[in-house]
């Protein structure tokens, strides 16, 4: 209970006791309340600034986490974008050189980078410019990956035809003895057998006696098996693909029919002196967009340097033709 108060009467010169009327009581107890709500306030308000509620210390622990957590993608990213970039300089300068296409565009690769701002929902948060330059990282490597994933497809295509292609092209002696003494006549002008004059011949002559085994050069298909008018006697014609096309002539007889799909080094007949031939041996020609070449050089997988070497030498001498 509060102790009374007392107010001095200068005129009665005594003091008498103060007593507050119910209204008086009333606003005095809500000045009092008003103060210490007040009080309470300013001091809720200072250990706020200077101390931080339980549910804030979680709050500021779970986002220090996750601000280490977003650097954390963001090197791991970069290192991705750096394997990618030594990927690209791969396809580019190494996979696609070997196989003579052009490299990529940097606008190919970087398609699709442009347009409305995909990002504007990320503008909200507190921390926006991470998320966004994050965003933007994970977007330009996926497109990259799309790319280069395309263009390793189309690079697998390539090894798959190029490997047909080597199989097929002439590549082989077509008679097995590689004996140069067997090499008769080589590719150009030469003398022919029976007219005596300077003639253009489309082939190289090969030595070989009566039933000598013929081989095929290159994987292909049979186009042509028996005899045909124009000298060539017996003759088979190989079509190889890709512009490629082998002819076997003067042969003793044929073991292929025309239709028939061979692999090189299959036999297809035997050396003999059937048409316009003047002793056993075998006419062999290649012929690239239904025009001849020197058979010589495709026989690059059939003969070391040297032999190789002496091949031309024998070749290009200027001596009289079997056919």
């Amino acid at each position: 209970m509060s102790e009374p108060k007392y107010s001095f009467d200068p005129e009665k010169l005594s003091y008498d006791r103060i007593t507050l009327t119910p209204r008086q009581k009333f606003f005095k107890f809500l000045k009092g309340a008003a103060l210490l709500v007040s009080v309470s306030l300013l001091f809720v308000v200072v250990l706020s600034a200077l101390f931080d509620t339980p549910g804030e210390k979680i709050q500021k622990r779970e986002n220090k986490q996750l601000l280490y957590q977003y650097e954390l993608l963001s090197k791991k990213v970069e290192s991705m974008e750096h394997s990618m970039d030594e990927i690209q300089q791969h396809d580019d300068n190494i996979y696609r050189h070997i196989f003579g296409i052009d490299p990529i565009p940097e606008s190919k690769r970087m398609a699709g980078a442009g347009g409305s701002n995909p990002y504007k929902d990320l503008e909200q948060y507190s921390k926006s410019e991470l998320l966004i330059e994050t965003s933007k990282k994970i977007d330009n490597l996926a497109r990259r990956m799309v790319v280069q994933t395309e263009s390793y497809d189309n690079i697998m295509k390539l090894v798959e035809d190029k490997e047909k292609f080597l199989a097929s092209i002439p590549a082989i002696s077509p008679i097995a003895d590689r004996n140069l003494r067997r090499f008769a006549s080589g590719y150009g002008y030469r003398i022919h057998p029976i007219y005596r004059t300077l003639k253009m011949h489309k082939g190289i002559d090969l030595t070989a006696p009566t039933g000598t085994k013929v081989y095929a050069t290159g994987g292909g298909k049979v186009i042509s098996a028996g005899y045909a008018a124009g000298g060539y006697g017996i003759k088979v014609i190989i079509d190889h693909g890709y512009g490629y096309k082998t002819l076997y002539a003067h042969l003793n007889k044929t073991t292929v029919k025309p239709g028939k799909r061979v692999a090189r080094g299959d036999v297809i007949g035997e050396v003999g002196s059937t048409g316009r031939s003047t002793a056993p041996h075998l006419h062999y020609e290649v012929r690239k967009n239904d025009q001849t070449e020197n058979p010589v050089n495709y026989y690059y997988t059939d003969l070391t340097p040297e032999e190789y070497e002496d091949m031309i030498n024998v070749s290009s001498q200027m001596t009289m033709s079997f056919d």
